[in-house]
């Protein structure tokens, strides 16, 4: 019969999980750091593994495989923070209605990332390296977002929730209003990461309410004659 693992055995690896793990977060703190200070096209391997106290390039290799490992790392953790935080909000909100109105399914889709980069700094970094990337992409923001998972199952049950509330809105001209709705949240969230206070006091409460004023205008607006006959052609 096999040996059961010794007690030592077992503190080593989890000694070693644990250190593991502490290097990880580190050079992903570091990554998060420096492409905020000076974007993901002037940031070396080199110099994340400096800042993140590490003697030996090698480290993101032996990690991550390369940089657009570490990356994505940097991305699916975030990505899963948001999605707890959107799930819980979510779960409040069933307490007290099966149908949540328009303006608490935006408030659902942007309140998890405003709320945790107003809680942490390092989350704040992350939305000023990385905010502005959906509005940039040649690729559809809302495909992106639907790919990596963004949204999570309390993702798709806000989505699942908005096609209800928006039933005045046929197929194609939903989603058009859904991708302009996903790059205005990534343009506002990463003005607002570059501001002296991003996140924090008067001045982001405001920007907070009013990027959901401008959402619930946007998908909820009726549809023009003139946008109307353009979907048609």
């Amino acid at each position: 019969m096999p040996t059961a693992p010794k007690k030592t055995d077992l503190k080593t690896t989890d000694s070693r999980r644990a250190r593991s793990n502490a290097t990880k977060q580190a050079m992903m703190r570091a990554a998060e750091k420096l492409i905020a200070q000076v974007g993901v096209e002037n940031t070396s391997i080199r110099e994340i593994v400096a800042e993140a106290g590490q003697k030996n390039e090698s480290a993101i290799q032996y990690h991550f495989k390369n940089l657009s490992g570490l990356l994505e790392a940097i991305h699916t953790e975030r990505s899963e923070q948001i999605q707890q935080y959107r799930a819980k909000a979510l779960a409040e909100v069933l307490q007290s209605t099966n149908q949540p109105d328009l303006r608490q399914l935006c408030t659902l889709m942007v309140a998890p990332t405003f709320e945790l980069a107003r809680a942490n700094a390092d989350f704040r970094r992350y939305i000023k390296a990385f905010g502005h990337e959906l509005a940039l992409s040649e690729a559809s923001p809302l495909k992106i977002v639907t790919t990596k998972g963004g949204g999570g199952e309390s993702g798709l049950q806000v989505s699942s929730f908005l096609r209800k509330t928006l039933g005045h809105l046929d197929s194609s001209i939903f989603q058009q209003r859904m991708e302009a709705v996903v790059m205005l949240c990534s343009v506002a969230m990463s003005r607002q990461a570059r501001q002296k206070n991003a996140f924090r006091g008067q001045q982001s409460e405001m920007f907070f309410h009013n990027l959901v004023d401008a959402m619930v205008g946007l998908l909820g607006a009726p549809v023009s004659p003139e946008t109307q006959a353009a979907s048609q052609e």
